[in-house]
């Protein structure tokens, strides 16, 4: 039986957050953020948000199942927050320190909520730089 999914949000910094994503490329998960991306935009000093919020099951791949598909609040250099998605195993979710207090777990719930998706804000910056590029006359 697969351990049962926690509701709570677990702070993290870069560096952990960057373990979590290469554990997730390692074990060949679907939901994680390309190596290049997340050194190019993610903010060096930040803390990164996660909230599981599925058990994902790989019946074909019992060595890497159950996983945590999590909601993930990320700082970008920007400064702003964007919302993305992990897999992570259970286990290692479980070995994040629990660290916020129930305010500020409500709080993060709701950015989550509210934030552009990763995708968006991607989209958004190349759009930024092409407008850029673009001469004027």
């Amino acid at each position: 039986m697969a351990p049962a999914l926690p509701r709570t949000v677990r702070a993290v910094d870069t560096d952990q957050l960057l373990a979590l994503e290469q554990e997730a490329a390692t074990c060949g998960f679907s939901q994680r953020l390309p190596v290049d991306w997340r050194q190019e935009h993610l903010a060096a000093e930040a803390t990164h948000y996660l909230f599981p919020t599925v058990v994902h099951q790989l019946r074909h791949r019992p060595e890497v199942s159950p996983q945590w598909r999590c909601q993930v609040l990320l700082r970008v250099r920007t400064g702003e927050q964007v919302w993305a998605l992990l897999d992570v195993l259970p286990d290692t979710f479980d070995k994040i320190p629990e660290t916020l207090d129930p305010d500020s777990k409500k709080d993060i719930a709701s950015r989550m909520e509210h934030a552009v998706t990763q995708r968006e804000w991607a989209e958004r910056m190349a759009a930024d730089v092409v407008s850029e590029e673009v001469p004027r006359n």
